[in-house]
């Protein structure tokens, strides 16, 4: 069998388990739908009412939205990073899952700006950011870093994609509707596998590779001065901005493992996604895990030695257990230390317990960006004076958790959606390795 029958075998083979929904993917589908419909009707309550609806007060100005616009910002750093540095590093191996992280990357960076534009009171001033932005502004590097790292992430991933949308383009045993037919045909445009264009699109890759790592750095680094340039306890600090990056690549790499896990078990993917892959990416996921929680004690320590009462006050916050040392315990040692006990001991390292330390990792990361967040914020330099408790504590409303729910159903419905459209598996890629060839040969 040639190397284009090959490709257009594994294609159908792959396709043919994505094609027909079954009755969970039906039901997760409409679940989704059904929470992003309730968060819709959230939003509405929120724009017609105004923010009062929500917990965020005069103290309180940032709430559970910028903790999700971080965390989601955050995870989509991860495919970028991974499938760049993997690409330019040749790694064979991550052929089956870079698709996975491409797709974290694109989602995510879609999601997330969508909770800054929720929080804003004023969305008909939403053009005033880009009319009279003043480029002192923090907030202006942001918008112009995330809107620049979105379009390279959807042209990285486009590019990925021609080989497959090509093979699509030119299948002729897949059914498929006329009108997806003819986005495969303008999408895969002229590519034909000739070894010119293979050259070209390598070229492109290995480019796009080289612009998104450092540009996944400095979006985040972007973000990170946001907060670190503002003279507040627990934000003003100079090692702010690298620990951003690693909290977003650990927490996006334990998301692109959660996703692996879901493909493989519900897709029956075992011999594209093995217990290599998460062996690979579980030692990645051990490692960041060390360096987050040296950047974390090592910021915590230069606080607390440095005595500063206003300081010390936020820290009181987070280590006492009447008001976030529960929280903060979790998040500081429960999402360090089980991914590295899970992951680290050879005896206890399964693709399961990998998953498993990596949804507790997921969560852990959610609640320490809240602590970023919400103490400090509740921490005003001026004491308080005749303010009401609500005024001074901040507590999410429905409409805020409703909202949440709704950003997080929206990841999953996407996925689903993209499924549609793209192999979930680089079909040309897979084709092409040694390993695969003789596996897919006597498969078929």
């Amino acid at each position: 069998m040639n190397q284009p029958e090959l490709a257009q075998k594994t294609l159908v083979e792959i396709v043919s388990r994505f094609k027909k929904p079954s009755a969970l993917s039906k039901g997760l589908f409409t679940f989704f739908a059904l929470v992003i419909l309730w968060a819709a009707y959230a939003f509405i309550t929120q724009l017609m009412k105004g923010q009062i609806v929500t917990g965020m007060r005069d103290y309180v100005v940032w709430g559970i939205y910028d903790v999700n616009f971080i965390f989601f910002i955050g995870i989509s750093y991860a495919g970028a990073m991974i499938s760049g540095i993997l690409h330019l590093l040749h790694a064979e191996w991550r052929k089956p899952i870079i698709r996975i992280a491409e797709m974290i990357t694109v989602i995510s960076v879609i999601i997330g700006p969508v909770f800054i534009l929720v929080e804003m009171g004023r969305l008909d001033r939403i053009f005033n950011i880009f009319m009279h932005g003043r480029i002192q502004s923090p907030i202006l590097w942001d918008v112009v870093a995330i809107t620049t790292y979105l379009s390279c992430s959807i042209l990285f991933l486009y590019l990925a994609l021609i080989k497959d949308y090509a093979l699509l383009r030119d299948n002729t045993e897949l059914k498929m509707p006329k009108l997806q037919r003819y986005f495969y045909r303008k999408l895969g445009a002229t590519y034909a596998g000739l070894p010119e264009q293979k050259k070209l699109l390598e070229r492109a890759l290995t480019i796009m590779s080289a612009i998104i790592i450092p540009l996944a750095v400095l979006v985040h680094s972007v973000l990170a001065w946001i907060f670190g340039m503002t003279i507040r306890p627990g934000w003003h600090s100079t090692i702010f901005a690298p620990y951003f990056v690693i909290a977003a690549v650990f927490s996006g790499t334990a998301v692109l493992i959660i996703a692996m896990w879901v493909f493989r078990k519900f897709y029956n993917l075992e011999e594209y996604i093995t217990e290599m892959h998460f062996k690979y990416i579980g030692t990645i996921l051990l490692v960041l895990a060390a360096l987050y929680g040296y950047f974390t004690f090592s910021e915590y320590l230069t606080v607390w030695y440095g005595s500063q009462s206003w300081e010390l006050e936020v820290i009181y916050k987070l280590f006492n257990l009447s008001y976030y040392g529960v929280w903060f315990y979790i998040a500081a040692f429960g999402g360090v230390l089980i991914p590295m006990i899970l992951v680290g001991f050879p005896f206890l390292r399964s693709i399961n317990t990998i998953t498993i330390g990596s949804v507790i990792a997921v969560v852990c990361m959610w609640i320490k960006r809240y602590l970023i967040i919400i103490p400090t914020l509740e921490t005003p330099l001026l004491p308080l004076q005749d303010a009401r408790p609500e005024y001074a504590h901040y507590s999410a409303s429905w409409v805020e958790w409703s909202l949440t729910a709704g950003g997080m159903a929206t990841f999953c419905l996407f996925f689903m959606i993209f499924m549609k459209f793209m192999p979930i598996i680089p079909v040309a890629d897979i084709s092409e390795a040694p390993e695969h060839k003789d596996f897919i040969s006597e498969k078929l």
